[in-house]
């Protein structure tokens, strides 16, 4: 059970080459568009010469009888405990075993140092916190390879590994939103980033001109190669997700250096409660206070004007977080109102609302394919509203034609103290 990223790496590192193991079938969940598609036989093994069917995941159960399986894997990320529970108990009344993917057994070892950048749920802050250890390593003289969590959304085959040097690799592989937001900033601050479909492929190649490796994760996953500096964010915003999301639990367990982030939009009480989870869960990490600084070029033309804040899609829709940068913008500087785009929505973006219906009043920069870029343009377009704040890792308006004002919000790390810089350090 998977969402194309975290159960493909599954089946390369443990049943690929297992003559014991017979895998019928891959399911597909939370990105739209990756079901009813084929693993690939290029990159599935000898095992498999017509590589293994992608299918949706509400096929399940009728997948676990028409197979005869006996066991089901989960191998996706960002999920309660809850979910997790309801899922356990669906495969078992189908006839087959549940567990949850072997975090150990999924860690590849490189023969460079590796820093991990992981979190405890979607948008606690893992980009902003592997572009800030990318910049420390700079700093340090390192030649930096940033490796990124699988979004392969696309033809499997060809993107088994990737490579992005320039802005112009980003059009060369067909990248969508989510992927340009991810990949663009580290090309821009000079550091090369792979990603892909067969990661023991892209570690070996990785290997071959870097110094040192960040993993920079997606949603609340675990490592894909094993850490010799383990950092994972956590959000006081949402105190207790912590202990209770899945994956995530077991970053915020493992991790050497716990970072809680947006402390500066976070009150006292809830930061407090956090660092007490950390203490009794994993007393010998270190813990560190950050900020997520807004960059807002312009504070004076959002004071008293209607805006329409444009977010992360995964933070603000599976990832549960009810605001983001764009809407802190629009409250700090004295927005007259933060504009509700759900009447305006259109196509996709409208059916994103349906599957989130707790999303709003902001705009998800949903875009996993040309339909949704097209759909979330419309809507954006259709708005009625004074200004629009793009609150997207970046800049919207290379996608696409906004017919209105608008303003680009960024936002960084900034730690308290030097342990961060210290840890890795360290490293070396």
């Amino acid at each position: 059970m998977g969402a194309a990223g975290r159960d493909f790496h599954l089946f390369n590192c443990c049943y690929r080459d297992n003559p014991d193991v017979e895998v019928v079938a891959f399911t597909a969940t939370q990105i739209p568009n990756i079901n009813e598609r084929r693993y690939p036989a290029s990159i599935a093994g000898s095992q498999y010469p017509d590589g293994v069917p992608v299918h949706d995941e509400q096929e399940l159960e009728e997948l676990i009888r028409q197979h005869g399986v006996d066991d089901v894997v989960f191998a996706y990320s960002d999920i309660s405990a809850e979910y997790l529970d309801e899922q356990r108990l669906r495969v078992e009344a189908a006839g087959a075993t549940f567990s949850t993917f072997d975090v150990d057994a999924t860690m590849l070892v490189s023969t460079k140092p590796v820093i991990a950048i992981t979190a405890v749920r979607t948008g606690c802050g893992k980009s902003p916190t592997s572009r800030r250890v990318a910049h420390i390593l700079r700093d340090l003289g390192k030649r930096t390879i940033v490796v990124r969590h699988p979004m392969p959304y696309g033809n499997l085959a060809k993107q088994a590994v990737q490579r992005f040097a320039t802005p112009a690799d980003l059009d060369l592989h067909d990248c969508t939103i989510e992927e340009r937001e991810e990949y663009e900033p580290h090309l821009k601050n000079g550091v090369i980033v792979y990603a892909g479909v067969d990661y023991a492929a892209i570690l070996e190649q990785a290997e071959g001109e870097a110094d040192v490796i960040v993993w920079d994760g997606g949603n609340n996953d675990t490592p894909f190669y094993k850490p010799d500096l383990w950092i994972v964010v956590a959000d006081p915003h949402r105190v207790g997700d912590e202990l209770n999301y899945f994956p995530g639990t077991v970053n915020f367990e493992r991790a050497q250096l716990i970072i809680i982030n947006k402390v500066d939009s976070a009150d006292a009480a809830s930061i407090e409660a956090l660092e007490k989870n950390a203490q009794r869960v994993n007393p010998g990490a270190t813990v560190v206070r950050a900020k997520s600084t807004l960059d807002v070029p312009d504070r004076a033309a959002i004071q008293g004007v209607r805006v329409l804040a444009v977010e992360d899609g995964p933070t603000t829709t599976h990832g549960n977080m009810p605001f983001g940068a764009g809407v802190l913008a629009a409250r700090q500087n004295g927005a007259s109102e933060i504009v509700d785009p759900r009447p305006w929505a259109v196509g996709e973006i409208a059916a994103t609302f349906e599957r989130y219906p707790d999303t709003g009043p902001l705009l998800p920069a949903m875009g996993y394919g040309e339909e949704q870029v097209r759909d979330l343009e419309a809507t954006v377009n259709a708005v009625d509203c004074d200004l629009v704040l793009i609150a997207t890792p970046i800049d919207l308006t290379h996608l696409m034609s906004i017919d209105k004002p608008h303003m680009r919000i960024g936002y960084r790390l900034e730690e308290e103290g030097d342990a961060l810089e210290n840890a890795v350090t360290r490293v070396f």
